[in-house]
């Protein structure tokens, strides 16, 4: 296959060139690079050279990929990789990237990947195309969102390594579904993807509310909160209302610490604990989004024996509220308890949820479908 140069909204697609190797090594020197991606570690010169000299044409001698140095057209900067790094006799073939450091925050990489997918397209002829990463790397979902590709689901890994230890989504695209040349596609700046990438692709933030006179914490679920974790998903309450394993240990607990951590990645779920003024654990509360509805989103809730009765929860069940609403552009909220659970429906209550009636059978609880109170809060009732 022979190479090409593309140029195509702002962009140029070139092959590699011996003399970028100094410009790659630089750019591969970056965390999230070396975190992302599956270059060697450390990244050395030898590996730059390597790269764009036998690696890449190797592969267009073959016709087993198509990879290209992502340039400034008018000044030939290098801006970032784009290519595909497979192609089969399938007809379909894999895109991977990257974008250098000090080109981020210009949708560089959306214009070079829908470029490369014309490309693929009209003149190679190909099927399809798809998009594997890791997940967590939102950044690389969120650039494959808006250059058309439809996100169909996840990969799990059957044997994790030191370099690719995650399951990884997968995505496709098809003649005919790439974004024109300038337009914003499904997952342009300011939807709801591009928020919720933003959001979740940093660190699990710290929520702030405050019951009676003191100041509580909404905070990720640490090593020091895993006893007790298991003191509170022993006692019997917790046990009768909620779902927890019976009996619980500690194994337990960091399983669903490992879980939160999952979640966030995932960008499924906000997993937090509650932590009084001393720091100590006084509870948990989970916000989970639908993933039927991309406005809605349901919470559950526990709190530790020792914290009960001082308001912790309803504190925390609105901050968290106003959290999703206004962070993750959520419309309603949904609470759901078994009914006979009034302490919990207190909670939802005094957070300003509104009931709404009885579901019968509306969830299983150990083994049976049993009936459930159900209330909701919108976004417009914290305006």
């Amino acid at each position: 296959m022979e190479p090409v140069e593309i140029i195509e909204d702002g962009v140029l697609l070139r092959p590699w060139r011996e003399a970028d190797a100094e410009a790659v090594h630089r750019a591969c020197q970056d965390p999230d690079i070396q975190r992302w991606t599956t270059v060697p570690r450390p990244y050395r010169p030898e590996h730059a050279h390597g790269f764009v000299t036998e690696m890449s044409g190797r592969a267009w001698a073959e016709g087993t990929g198509a990879p290209f140095a992502v340039c400034d057209p008018a000044t030939g900067d290098l801006l970032g990789s784009c290519g595909l790094i497979s192609i089969d006799q399938a007809g379909t073939g894999e895109v991977g990237y990257w974008t250098a450091p000090w080109a981020r925050g210009r949708g560089v990489m959306v214009r070079a990947t829908r470029a490369l997918a014309r490309w693929s397209f009209d003149s190679l002829g190909l099927r399809r195309l798809v998009w594997h990463a890791e997940v967590g790397n939102h950044a690389s979902r969120l650039v494959a969102l808006r250059a058309g590709f439809r996100v169909d689901g996840r990969l799990r890994t059957a044997h994790p390594t030191p370099h690719r230890g995650a399951d990884t989504w997968i995505g496709s695209l098809l003649p005919g579904e790439v974004p024109a040349p300038g337009s914003t596609g499904p997952a342009g700046p300011g939807t709801l993807a591009a928020r919720r990438a933003a959001v979740f692709g940093r660190p699990q933030p710290v929520l702030f509310a405050t019951a009676g006179a003191g100041e509580i914490r909404l905070r990720p679920m640490e090593e020091q909160d895993l006893d007790a974790v298991v003191q509170t998903c022993q006692d019997p309450e917790t046990v009768r209302w909620t779902t927890v394993p019976d009996p619980y240990d500690r194994a337990d607990a960091q399983g669903y610490r490992i879980h939160g951590q999952d979640a966030w990645a995932r960008g499924d779920a906000a997993h937090f604990v509650i932590a009084d003024a001393d720091d100590r654990y006084a509870g948990s509360l989970d916000l989970r989004l639908s993933p039927a509805d991309a406005l809605l989103a349901d919470v559950g809730f526990m709190t530790a024996p020792a914290a009960r009765g001082r308001g912790y929860m309803p504190a925390a069940l609105v901050a968290l509220s106003a959290w999703g609403f206004t962070t993750l552009g959520l419309a309603r909220i949904e609470w759901k308890a078994n009914v006979g659970n009034t302490a919990s429906r207190r909670v939802a209550e005094k957070a300003g949820f509104t009931f709404e009636g009885t579901a019968r059978g509306g969830v299983q609880h150990r083994g049976e479908r049993v009936d459930v109170w159900v209330a909701s809060l919108l976004s417009k009732d914290l305006t």
